[in-house]
């Protein structure tokens, strides 16, 4: 499996759950439970993103550079990050962090349709098949799944 295969799989089940947090968060009517399903999502975007970072981004930089798609990608990490860790937690009233849940899904969708059409695509035109086929292992030993 190829590193790009491997997490727009990810990227699939993020889909899913974006979409049943759109429908289930206008009516949810607790502030702990937004904000623990907030806390859910930053965990699984999170590692989601360290591994893009780390195996993906990394790899490809010597090739296309740090700036351009990598910089911004990277930047939006961070921001998506900072909403769902800090801004999300601080949140004091329901709305509010509805609000904040649902701005950071429209985000993160925004987000993964240029990592699917620019980086993504610049991964097979800069990497060899054996390297991405590699990282795709690489992407696999760190989730633990065995690969056929």
């Amino acid at each position: 499996m190829i590193i790009t295969d491997a997490l727009l799989g990810e990227h699939a089940v993020f889909y899913a759950q974006f979409d049943y947090l759109e429908q289930s968060l206008p009516t949810a009517d607790s502030l702990p439970l937004v904000k623990s399903q907030g806390a859910m999502l930053a965990a699984a975007l999170a590692g989601h993103a360290q591994l893009e970072e780390e195996l993906l981004f990394t790899t490809l930089e010597p090739h296309i550079g740090p700036m351009g798609p990598l910089a911004v990608m990277r930047m939006e990490h961070e921001e998506i990050e900072q909403t769902l860790l800090e801004h999300l937690p601080a949140a004091q009233e329901l709305d509010q962090a509805r609000k904040l849940l649902l701005q950071v899904i429209e985000v993160v969708r925004e987000h993964f349709a240029k990592e699917e059409q620019v980086v993504y695509r610049l991964a097979p035109q800069s990497l060899s098949a054996e390297i991405l086929t590699d990282l795709g292992a690489q992407w696999a030993a760190h989730r633990a799944i065995v690969l056929a």
